[in-house]
């Protein structure tokens, strides 16, 4: 029986498991392995440890093949430095995929489908039967990325500075200001406008909070959240009709903190999507990136032998 090894490398944290047939050996959680988000060296550090534990609560010396999803993993260097690590774990087979890949593999098995990702970072694929993919929106947290956790902290704060000049109600300066700590406006500017920047995703719960509560600007914020990634499914949806002949309704699965854990945005994200395409199937609840991972790597095992 292959033991097989899936790892979901996200923003914030990184996700692995070890399995055997269907038996799921261990599970294990540590830091982000993004380069761009914690540094190379971070990065290696965090996934060494992160196998150690795995491999040492599976009580297993390697596995027969591994699939590892994680953002930017078309960089230059990015895939070289994860397979070195996994030649050091006795890893026989691997390969290193986006995070979006394991993802769409996790609602689909293989099959086409939209796949809407919300989480520190956005992004929507859409794959058609003979595995064509089209995108929309996912252009990296400074250029895009609408809808996801970094996008409601920085526009928030544009949002609420903006009403800040207008003398217009909102507690999101206030609220900010208390996280970082910063005592006057012109401290929480320096540190906004800092580089390396903070990281705006974290201010993403607050947000949400004073937006239950009313605040104007936050209410405003997640609205636009929802309707933005609304737009890029059904983006999506339209590029697979006219350009690969769908006919009927794709499917459309979703991921990330966003969408999960802020209810609004996931019942605007819903109302949406129902609104402009009544029949379109829409999960109810999240994918488990990690799962398209591990079946990834089962799929590579099988394929060796």
């Amino acid at each position: 029986m292959n033991v097989v090894l899936g790892i979901d490398g996200g923003g914030t944290r990184t996700r692995a498991s070890i399995v055997a047939g269907e038996k799921v050996l261990a599970h294990a959680e540590g830091g982000s392995i993004k380069r761009l988000r914690v540094g190379a060296e971070a990065a290696e550090k965090h996934l060494r440890e992160l196998l150690k534990e795995v491999y040492a609560l599976a009580g297993v010396s390697g596995v027969r093949a591994a699939s590892v999803g994680v953002a930017s993993a078309t960089m230059p260097g990015v895939t070289e430095w994860i397979q070195a690590v996994f030649n050091d774990f006795g890893v026989e087979r691997s390969e290193v995929v986006g995070d979006e890949v394991i993802a769409l593999d996790a609602a689909f098995h293989g099959g086409p489908g939209i796949l809407q990702i919300a989480g520190t970072g956005s992004n929507t694929i859409g794959r058609a039967a003979d595995g064509s993919r089209e995108s929309a929106g996912g252009w990296s947290s400074r250029l895009g990325d609408e809808g996801s956790g970094y996008w409601i902290g920085v526009n928030s704060l544009r949002r609420a500075l903006h009403a800040y000049d207008r003398e217009e109600p909102t507690q999101i300066l206030k609220r900010v200001g208390e996280i970082w700590n910063t005592p006057t406006i012109d401290d929480l500017i320096n540190i906004g406008d800092a580089t390396p920047g903070p990281d705006f995703a974290a201010l993403a719960p607050a947000i949400y909070e004073l937006a239950q509560a009313g605040d104007p600007v936050a209410v405003e914020v997640l609205r636009q959240a929802a309707a933005d990634l609304v737009e890029f499914v059904l983006l999506v949806r339209s590029k697979l009709r006219r350009k690969h002949g769908i006919a009927g309704e794709v499917p459309v699965a979703w991921t990330g903190g966003v969408i999960e854990k802020m209810t609004t945005v996931r019942e605007a994200f819903f109302a949406g999507l129902k609104a402009a395409a009544p029949t379109m199937p829409v999960a109810q609840e999240s994918v488990v990136s990690l799962e398209g991972a591990v079946w990834r790597a089962k799929r590579l095992a099988d394929a060796a032998q």
